[in-house]
This record gives C-alpha cells, structure tokens and sequence, in this order.
C-alpha cells in the first residue's frame, strides 16, 4: 500500500470483530523488526497471546475501560531490555535520558508493527495500563524488561473517524 495512504487509514480501533491469525501476526511482527534502534542493539521484545486461554488471561489483566475497547481481537505485550540503549557497554548511562531511549526505540518498534498490521488489513489499539505483574506471570517476562503496552490486533467492529489534528504550525517550527 502507498505509504501515504496507509498512515492516513490507520485509526485505533476499539471494537472488534475478530482477532488476527497467527501467521498474518508473525508476518507483522517479522516486518517491525527493521524498525531503528539505538547502535542496532533490538532491544524490542514482543509476547504475543494466540490461543484463547492466553488471549483471556491477558484480557483479564486489562482495566474495564481497555477491555470495552479490545474485546474479540488478539493481545500482544510489548516490552524493551533496559539498561541497552542509552548506555555504553560497560553499563553507564550515555546522558541523562538512559532508560528513555529504550522506550523511545520501542516506540519506533511499535510504531513500525501497527502500520504493518494496516498494511495487512488488520487493525490496532496500543494501551499503555494494565497489570503488569500478571503479565509478566503469564509470559515469563524477565525483570530486565520494561513492559510498555498492550496492543490489541484484529479485525475492526465498525469504522473509525479521523481525529483533528493540530495544525502544522503548532507542530513545526523553522528558522
């Protein structure tokens, strides 16, 4: 799809019709891992819940208000190794953003995964609340992980409007 035209139709959506299949997910995900990361290091770590048993297991580390919006679609924990990017190999912080950068590298990672799931037909809503203990009990999540989201993947319920957006020159500053 043109790229212009797949950033423009991507909406988070909440409401599904039905999950994503496993093999159109593994292809998305395979597709997110070209995304940039501080000196190539991957840092990113995607746990992806396929079968229904998992799939509500995650769910039910959700708060109300998320499951509302990703009942009927697939759940995927998204996390990134702390204390790799921002940091020299010896473990000291580059700056004052250490952790920061693996969150922002993650952020690229996940920014890459839910165009490739539009790309693919599938949509996407990335939450940021959940009951991080669970998860980490339910996918053996090491404590070296920072857990950042819950993604929920599928087949949207009904159309998504277009957000407003700030116009550019509240973005956009040029000298």
């Amino acid at each position: 799809m043109e790229f212009e035209k797949l950033i423009m139709l991507r909406r988070s959506a909440r409401g599904y019709d039905s999950p994503i299949d496993e093999a159109t997910l593994k292809e998305a995900i395979s597709r997110a891992r070209y995304a940039p990361s501080w000196k190539n290091s991957q840092e990113s770590r995607v746990y992806a819940a396929v079968t229904p048993e998992a799939t509500k297991q995650v769910f039910d580390a959700l708060p109300d208000f998320n499951k509302n919006s990703s009942a009927k679609a697939a759940l995927i924990v998204t996390t990134f190794v702390k204390g790799v990017a921002g940091f020299y190999n010896d473990g000291r912080p580059t700056g004052s953003a250490g952790n920061c950068w693996g969150a922002y590298d993650l952020g690229l990672h996940d920014a890459y995964l839910i165009l490739a799931l539009q790309d693919l037909g599938y949509d996407s809503l990335i939450m940021g609340l959940s009951d991080e203990n669970a998860l980490r009990e339910i996918f053996a999540i090491p404590e070296n992980e920072q857990i950042m989201s819950v993604i929920a993947v599928g087949k949207r319920a009904k159309p998504a409007a277009t957000p407003v957006r700030n116009p550019l020159d509240e973005t956009l500053v040029t000298k």
